[in-house]
């Protein structure tokens, strides 16, 4: 038997979450049985437990779209009992049982093994969000932006991406501009990196096509009007890394910045991210982020706590990274 966040639909249809404890025989199929110590709670997490947006496609569900933790048990040749593996991802927490949970049978494919120097504990306050933002800043780099070229914006740069894209931006020597709006965090994320902090308030609303050149490039995970007044402020030939729609999925711009611009709108996804990528996304990670940030921007908490947290997440009043104990 093993502790889990258990998500199911009561008779109206609503989304109900509690801790249940679970037989491991009612696990779904798959090669690699982990034995989990750490998990995380993201924007999609939030989602699946309050039921806001139809994130999970089948009930019962799991929720946790990250986890770390030890291999109990493998048939897969790759994986051997005691190894130490994280996973992000590939549709854990929405169709197949995720890391909200003492126990978790996934595919060996989703696996990605421990990377030297790092341990369960640090990988998940990282977790997705943090590999996203070393994806998002992959991106920027692909297309050729350089510190030298100006400062990069980063929105909602209280969460978890945000807050992450911001340390790793600063130690690559970037100048970064931090739009939040929580501006009593402003030491907080001066401490990260950020040079100039920016209110949402002047990004969210409805602005014109083009505005004045601004940002050499820029990292958005809000979606929606800010993300189209950010590629109307970049400058000639930048590029935005887009990963997120916390504002929502609606995109109210127009070409004028992509074909007068030269602007390259890049988008980032984490699920389906293939392997060579995720290694080289979390072997950078373990070596740019310092453990003292990680933990100064992380938050730890039990299993038990999980739910009444969510709706906190989603009103964007977590600050950084969310870390769940499993053992706790």
């Amino acid at each position: 038997m093993f502790k889990a966040l258990l998500l199911t639909k009561n008779p109206q249809g609503a989304t109900q979450a509690e801790i249940a404890s679970l037989d491991e025989a009612r696990l779904p199929e798959g090669e690699v049985l982990v034995d989990v110590a750490y998990s995380t709670v993201n924007y999609k997490d939030a989602l699946a437990i309050t039921g806001r947006i139809p994130v999970v496609r089948k009930f019962p569900m799991v929720p946790g779209i990250d986890l770390a933790g030890t291999v109990a048990h493998s048939s897969d040749a790759r994986f051997r009992p005691g190894d130490a593996v994280l996973l992000n991802g590939w549709g854990v927490g929405e169709t197949h049982w995720g890391g909200l949970a003492q126990k978790a049978r996934v595919k060996a494919d989703w696996l990605v093994p421990m990377p030297q120097g790092m341990d369960a504990r640090q990988s998940m306050a990282i977790g997705t969000a943090g590999y996203t933002a070393m994806l998002c800043v992959m991106a920027l780099q692909a297309h050729g932006v350089l510190p030298g070229d100006g400062p990069v914006l980063v929105t909602g740069a209280n969460g978890g991406v945000g807050s992450i894209a911001v340390a790793l931006l600063a130690r690559l020597g970037f100048e970064v501009h931090a739009s939040t709006g929580r501006l009593a965090e402003a030491e907080h994320l001066k401490q990260l990196g950020a040079s100039e902090l920016i209110d949402r308030a002047t990004l969210g609303a409805p602005g014109k096509p083009l505005q004045k050149e601004r940002w050499a490039a820029a990292i958005d995970s809000v979606g929606s009007h800010t993300l189209a007044n950010v590629c109307a402020s970049v400058k000639y030939g930048g590029t935005v890394a887009a990963c997120g729609l916390a504002q929502g999925m609606d995109f109210p711009s127009s070409v004028a910045p992509f074909i007068l611009r030269g602007v390259t709108l890049a988008g980032v996804d984490s699920v389906q991210a293939p392997m060579a990528r995720r290694l080289a996304a979390w072997t950078r990670l373990a070596s740019e982020l310092p453990a003292e940030v990680l933990e100064t921007n992380t938050e730890t908490i039990a299993l038990d706590a999980v739910t009444a947290l969510a709706p906190r997440l989603l009103a964007g009043q977590v600050r950084g990274r969310v870390r769940v104990d499993l053992a706790a």
